[in-house]
């Protein structure tokens, strides 16, 4: 099972100098893009968003920087939203991250949890639907073929134009990020792509049956679920003890899943929540590497999932403990998740 890494980039929204405070955070993004591939890590993915609290709206620059700076983790979108953008210029962008990477670029796609970029790129969010599917088949008809023709209802019609460059790999990888939607799990299915669930809340257990409508979708196409990649994206944090690791990512937590909350109806959270959702059936992945590691075996043993990538950098985590928990995530829990998941395989 692949093991990674996750995040947003968040800044601070109330920032006075905003300028200042995205490029301290791209500055230590870099850093600890670098660690993670140091570590021995799998994968890093950074997500698209147009909010005054997240710096990434720009992924594929941010990874094309981090390309050249490292030398064997994959890095990919987390998410591309796909439905407010162009899907020429989403795969271009790739697939020149992709050279640059010498093949260890991935896309993953999505409609996105937020809804700035729709008025903010001038879509309008009553055909939220019928752009994300069009400019899916787009994207996949560009990524499949040098030449395209291609004709839909949200653009005009391509005509036998190519599209460059090519990415070094033969297919650039792409996959379909879901948040809890069954129908798009039964797409992603149909598709023949890769799925990746976010599982930020609620107990993960109760996730499990969109992998099974998923594989169920795929195998009525025609296509074999074993060849289908899935991935759970979760909420966490490692630290020396898990009572260091709850204390430290508690605050950070609490700010974003508030602000968010506000906007969305929700209610506050609180440290007894909290503690909750960081028990075994909880979907946050927050202790010291020993206790980390055993939820992500148990999870698999779950979801049978081919990765597992986690978001450490939320909100205002400080630098340095996210250093700590990038560094204990690759050189214990790493290890640690490998080794029970070999002896269990050959076991079986």
């Amino acid at each position: 099972m692949e093991l990674g890494l996750y995040t947003f980039a968040d800044v601070d929204p109330n920032a006075a100098n905003k300028g200042a405070d995205a490029k301290r955070r791209v500055d230590e993004l870099l850093a600890e893009i670098r660690l993670a591939d140091e570590v021995g890590l799998d994968v890093f993915g950074l997500g698209e968003h147009h909010r005054p609290d997240y710096m990434a709206s720009s992924p594929a620059t941010i990874l094309a920087a981090a390309a050249v700076q490292t030398k064997n983790i994959r890095l990919t979108s987390a998410v591309s939203v796909l439905s407010s953008d162009d899907p020429v210029r989403v795969f271009q962008q790739y697939a020149t991250v992709d050279l640059l990477s010498n093949g260890r670029t991935e896309l993953m796609v999505g409609r996105g949890s937020f809804i700035e970029s729709f008025p903010l790129f001038g879509y309008d969010l009553e055909d939220y639907d019928l752009l994300f599917a069009e400019k899916l088949q787009l994207l996949m008809e560009i990524r499949e073929n040098e030449v395209v023709t291609w004709e839909g209802q949200t653009r005009k019609p391509i005509e036998g134009r190519g599209v460059y460059p090519r990415p070094l790999q033969d297919l650039l990888p792409l996959w379909i990020a879901i948040g809890g939607t069954p129908q798009s799990a039964a797409r992603a299915g149909y598709l023949g792509l890769p799925l990746a669930l976010a599982i930020i809340g609620g107990e993960p257990h109760r996730f499990a049956p969109f992998f099974d409508l998923y594989r169920q979708s795929a195998a009525k196409a025609g296509v074999d679920p074993s060849t289908l990649k899935t991935s759970i994206n979760v909420h966490g944090f490692i630290h020396d003890t898990t009572q260091s690791a709850a204390d430290i990512f508690y605050a950070p937590q609490a700010v974003v899943m508030d602000r968010i909350g506000r906007e969305r109806g929700w209610g506050p959270t609180n440290r007894a929540q909290f503690d909750a959702s960081r028990g075994p059936r909880g979907a946050l992945f927050v202790g010291d590497p020993e206790a980390v590691a055993e939820k992500i075996v148990a999870m698999h043993g779950i979801f049978k999932n081919d990765r597992f990538l986690m978001q450490m950098a939320i909100g205002p985590m400080p630098h340095k403990e996210l250093m700590r928990g990038i560094e204990l995530f690759g050189a214990k829990v790493a290890p640690l998740v490998r080794k029970a998941l070999t002896e269990t395989a050959s076991a079986a």
